[in-house]
């Protein structure tokens, strides 16, 4: 857990005030634009760096000012990238090395590395070097030796930022079911938004220093609370709207030539900010029941499961996503901009 997490270079504050509870056998995943402060955050967790103000406990266990090797031996473990997997060493002694520099016998210490490359598929691949390896069996490799410390917390940095698309997607499943397998407590801090949302149980998106939202994947991406958020998880068209009245926790939103009624988000009446999905928009070239909008489209690609579309709308140009199914609309059509509810948030302006 930290409190008031705060990190200061220089009069630039890089992290500013940082709560965060971190769960027993969840993954947190860490995400944000660069210079958000996410790197500087993790190199806080790690004791890689002194924080300026605050306080870090593990257990209840206050571990603000310890050492970097104090903490790993309360089974903190720093996993690093590919890039951190010793080229001359054999894939047991890359496994092994962190037992055999804490002053365990090499015997206990191989003994205890095969174990672990067992558990991440590695068995048979002991004896190889690095460069024998595809970059997620060296992947593995760094995550094994992470694991023969018997970590209680693994830290993650950017695990899978050196492979490639197809790759990431097994290496970051890979992850995901050894976790959940040895009930692991892992903070992941990576670039990739979607990887985030695949791997994590929870996502802790941060901005300008400060978190700007946190929960589950599903609530992130289904129920944004302002416009950074909508826009940098997934895709979001950001308009304005106008919200007229509010009743209880909803309230009726005017939408260009339309209205639709939506949490108001504890935002007063008046002008807001309004995001919408692309997946939340149907296109149709005849009037439907429910909020819509008059528009033309202005740029339509085809991209095999789905249709891309651009509508210019009276609330501005609209980012569509839609199922290519048969009926398809060329660029000058006029079309029916229908929005479904579940898609379309009030959000506040973020800082």
């Amino acid at each position: 857990e930290t409190r008031g997490l705060t990190k200061e270079f220089k009069g630039f504050v890089a992290v500013n005030q940082v709560d965060l509870q971190v769960k027993r056998g969840h993954i947190h995943a860490l995400i944000g634009p660069n210079g958000a402060g996410k790197t500087t955050f993790f190199n806080l967790l790690t004791k890689f760096l002194p924080p300026s103000a605050g306080s870090i406990s593990f257990n209840g266990a206050d571990i603000t000012h310890e050492k970097p090797a104090q903490t790993a031996r309360r089974g903190i473990v720093r996993s690093f990238q590919i890039s951190a997997v010793f080229p001359h060493m054999t894939v047991l002694d890359n496994a092994a090395y962190g037992l055999v520099v804490s002053g365990h016998k090499k015997k206990d210490a191989e003994e205890a590395a095969r174990v672990k490359l067992a558990l991440v598929g590695l068995r048979d691949l002991d004896r190889r070097l690095p460069s024998e390896l595809s970059g997620g069996q060296q992947q593995r490799v760094a995550v094994a030796r992470s694991l023969v410390l018997e970590p209680k917390v693994l830290l993650f940095d950017e695990p899978l930022s050196n492979l490639d698309a197809k790759l990431r997607r097994k290496v970051r499943d890979e992850i995901r079911e050894l976790q959940q397998r040895l009930s692991l407590t892992v903070v992941y801090v990576t670039h990739d938004q979607h990887e985030a949302l695949a791997v994590s149980d929870r996502v802790v998106v941060m901005d300008n220093a400060v978190i700007a939202q946190q929960g589950s994947p599903r609530d992130l991406y289904g129920s944004p609370t302002t416009t950074f958020v909508a826009d940098f998880i997934g895709e979001a068209n950001l308009v304005k709207g106008r919200l007229t009245s509010t009743n209880g926790a909803t309230g009726t939103v005017v939408i260009g030539e339309t209205e639709m009624t939506l949490p108001h988000s504890g935002l007063p009446v008046g002008e807001v900010e309004i995001a919408i999905r692309p997946e939340a928009v149907r296109l149709s070239d005849t009037a439907a029941a429910g909020p819509q909008l008059a528009g033309t489209v202005t740029k339509a690609a085809y991209l095999g499961s789905i249709m891309e579309y651009t509508v210019a709308t009276a609330i501005g140009e609209l980012f569509v996503v839609d199922r290519a199914g048969e009926r398809q609309f060329p660029r000058g059509a006029k079309v029916h901009v229908i929005l479904a509810r579940s898609g379309v948030h009030v959000v506040r302006r973020a800082r």
